[in-house]
């Protein structure tokens, strides 16, 4: 039992120490690294772990803090820190009208009564809080970490839609009013157009800039970026409303600026009326929007149903799917990977696409090319899978100019310039010249130290800076480092040499999994490795199996098998196990991940794992192994469960279906471990 918390506490760590990285580039640099959406998922993921090991709960957690306390010094220095008179919760999201017919379902079990709703528009970006006193604004105060935020009254008074005295009358003598600070598409274009003749870093989206425009020093600067506000919750200790949509129309009779496109809504079907429209005009509103929130109207309701730690109850938030959008094909690069594959990337007429400015997506490899039948000079559609990455899902065919020009997929390495080779069964093109191709080699390099695999704290500009230094050549050479090799560096101190140092040892304990995994073997993703590691238990055995005897293991194809054998008949590759076990890496002992099972109730338990969850589809895997059960990736007659999310595959649902294989949820799963 000590283990099992032992390795629930060092996953829980791991997440918040995540988190807060997260946190912030999003609060302090104003550039996100990851969407809303994955963001979700590792709050998701922690919330599940604290709530079925509640002892490992910390009053620090990101779940249990509301919004984040992180800021710069230079904010720290500029803005009062006040105090929020009423906590700024958070509040909970879906990205499945499942769940909001779940939400419905709980609020009316909780009220004797007919439940109405009031649907506004997400709008994506700044929480603010007001407090007027006597009809005159007092104070502008960030979300900061929920109970305290930065005062930046005289930037908000910047803002021409806010009035600084009310109109009308019947106001309490001092309440809060909260809502968001945002910037409109077109202000947004603007600013980063000038940021760019000034060569200076783009905001990554307009939630970001209306964030950093905030906390700029000089009020005359922010009164220039185009800010705007929509309030959208009132807030006294005088209840004098008796529905939220009531306190809406009052504050706007006010003067205050509160949306148009606010709905009351007598049923949840009306509430995905609201959302499906949305869901496609919303390209046609001049600001951001990610969603929309739906509240319990009934503000005696509301207070009845009352708040989690971070959120209430009787609201919630839905995102929205990905946009599309159409631009002009530019021209073709052709990126050599990791593993020597070369993938096509567009290059695209800059467009905003789901709050960002995209100018590049991936086009995969020739055959995607060829289906496409894409042209230079195309007008294309863009889309971005799990709202960041761009693709181009089809050709605006009615726009093309007859003298465009199909592209010809290069013969030769862009990089090395050897021959291209397109083995059979495979889709995409390869330079074979892995031993002295550059793009090959540090691609291996960052691969080896990413999370997954040895999880080394060496990103690509240290990588790159290794390599070119001549110190990094493959991954044995990671343990060849040493302090002295490090300080040498511009910006490099003792400190973070260790930390690098540190990171670097503590991977020589990573299990045969990971090493394999990180190996970067053609084909070999964290779920084969695992099937390998667990079947053979040591990198020897796997060395020396046949294809034969590899394509019995799950997750081991034919062509998987064919790549394992190819890259252990490979000399060089050879000597590389031989330097990494002599540096102490484990090269045995089977898979890590299944020491330290939870429990014996899934044994003899197959499960495929399909669609969006609450958590990340890997916890979920995860879970399954460390209750014995076993994971496969396609639907076959050895699959005794799927986990169905919301989008899961509909050809895997329906083979299921035929199969007679049992579909549980989320939920249904958790219920099933936890019996």
């Amino acid at each position: 039992m000590k283990k099992i918390i032992s390795d629930v506490s060092k996953r829980i760590t791991e997440l918040r120490e995540e988190i807060e990285k997260h946190n912030r580039c999003y609060y302090i640099d104003n550039q996100p690294l990851i969407t809303d959406f994955e963001y979700d998922l590792l709050i998701s993921e922690l919330q599940a772990l604290e709530k079925k090991y509640p002892l490992l709960i910390d009053s620090d957690s990101p779940t249990v803090r509301i919004g984040s306390d992180l800021d710069s010094e230079s904010s720290k220095k500029s803005f009062d820190q006040r105090e929020h008179q009423f906590p700024m919760l958070s509040l909970s999201n879906t990205y499945d009208k499942v769940e909001l017919i779940s939400f419905n379902e709980r609020i009316i079990k909780s009220s004797n009564h007919p439940v109405n709703y009031v649907c506004e528009l997400k709008i994506d970006g700044s929480a603010i809080s007001l407090t007027y006193r006597n009809g005159v604004l007092a104070h502008a105060v960030t979300r900061g970490d929920g109970e305290k935020g930065d005062d930046v009254t005289k930037n908000v008074l910047t803002i021409k839609a806010l009035p600084k005295i009310l109109k009308g009358s019947g106001y309490p003598e001092e309440f809060e009013i909260r809502g968001e600070i945002f910037m409109p598409w077109e202000a947004f274009d603007n600013l980063n157009i000038i940021r760019e003749k000034n060569e200076e870093q783009l905001f990554a989206n307009p939630r970001n800039a209306a964030a950093g425009s905030l906390k700029l020093i000089n009020t005359s600067e922010v009164s220039q970026r185009g800010l705007d506000i929509i309030l959208y919750h009132f807030v006294s200790n005088q209840n004098i409303f008796p529905t939220h949509y009531d306190s809406l129309n009052a504050v706007k009779s006010w003067g205050l600026p509160v949306s148009e496109h606010i709905k009351r809504c007598s049923s949840i079907e009306e509430v995905f009326d609201y959302l499906n429209y949305w869901e496609i005009n919303r390209k046609n509103l001049p600001y951001p929007t990610d969603g929309a929130v739906i509240k319990v109207d009934s503000i005696p309701l509301q207070k009845e149903l009352g708040f989690t730690a971070k959120s209430p109850r009787w609201a919630t938030a839905y995102k929205f799917k990905a946009e599309s959008a159409m631009t002009k094909l530019l021209s073709i690069d052709y990126q050599v990977g990791r593993t020597g594959a070369i993938t096509p990337v567009a290059n695209l007429k800059p467009v905003l696409l789901s709050g960002t400015i995209v100018k590049r997506a991936s086009l995969h490899n020739m055959d995607q090319m060829l289906s496409l039948d894409i042209h230079f000079g195309d007008y294309v559609y863009v889309e971005k899978g799990g709202e960041i990455i761009p693709k181009i899902v089809s050709v605006e065919l009615s726009k093309r100019e007859e003298s465009a020009e199909r592209p010809v997929f290069p013969v030769f390495c862009p990089d090395c310039n050897t021959l291209l080779v397109k083995e059979e069964g495979e889709a995409k093109h390869y330079c074979q010249n892995s031993t002295y191709c550059p793009t090959q080699i540090k691609g291996r390099l960052i691969h080896f130290c990413s999370r997954k695999a040895m999880d080394i704290l060496a990103g690509e500009a240290t990588v790159e800076m290794l390599f070119k230094d001549g110190l990094l050549k493959t991954p044995a050479d990671f343990y060849k480092l040493k302090t002295d090799d490090l300080i040498k560096f511009e910006g490099w101190k003792e400190k973070s040499a260790e930390r690098l140092l540190k990171s670097i040892e503590k991977s020589k304990d990573k299990p045969l999994y990971q090493v394999l995994f990180a190996l970067g073997i053609r084909h070999i993703g964290e779920t084969s490795a695992k099937s390998l590691a667990n079947h053979f238990g040591s990198i020897k055995k796997i060395s020396s199996a046949t294809i034969e005897e590899l394509t019995e293991i799950n997750d081991v194809g034919e062509i998987v098998a064919k790549s394992i054998h190819k890259f252990f008949n490979d000399q060089k590759n050879i000597e590389l196990i031989s330097q990494l076990e002599e540096a102490g890496v484990q090269v045995e002992g089977g898979n890590g991940s299944l020491k330290n099972k939870f429990s014996e109730i899934l044994t003899n338990k197959s499960f495929v794992v399909s669609g969006t969850f609450s958590v990340s589809r890997d916890s979920i895997k995860e879970m399954i192994e460390k209750h014995s059960g076993k994971i496969i990736s396609s639907i076959s007659s050895k699959v005794n469960f799927l986990i169905a999310g919301s989008d899961a595959g509909p050809s895997k649902l329906e083979k299921a279906k035929t199969l007679g294989i049992e579909i549980i949820t989320e939920e249904q799963f958790f219920k099933l471990i936890e019996k």
